[in-house]
């Protein structure tokens, strides 16, 4: 996010310091790319894949069964450390 912030800010200064045009062009670009099928593509595989390393709740791994009906479940991070 900081990032960004400093990114318009730079935009905006270069724009501003070569003139109304300048930053008519920038700001066409810097949308265009913020449009753009890859950029949205890319933002969603991103936060899908924060959003499955910040799931409090661990996917759970079936074990043996204890008889017919009763199976107990496992988080995968202690499987692996076993």
């Amino acid at each position: 996010m900081m990032r960004l912030l400093i990114g318009v800010a730079a935009g905006y200064v270069l724009g501003a310091k070569a003139g109304r045009g300048r930053y008519e062009q920038i700001s066409r670009a810097s949308k265009a790319v913020a449009n753009s099928p890859a950029t949205k593509k890319l933002v969603q595989v991103s936060r899908q894949k924060l959003s499955d390393s910040l799931n409090p709740q661990p996917k759970l791994e079936p074990m043996k069964p204890l008889d017919e009906k009763t199976t107990v479940l496992v988080p995968q991070d202690q499987l692996k450390k076993k």
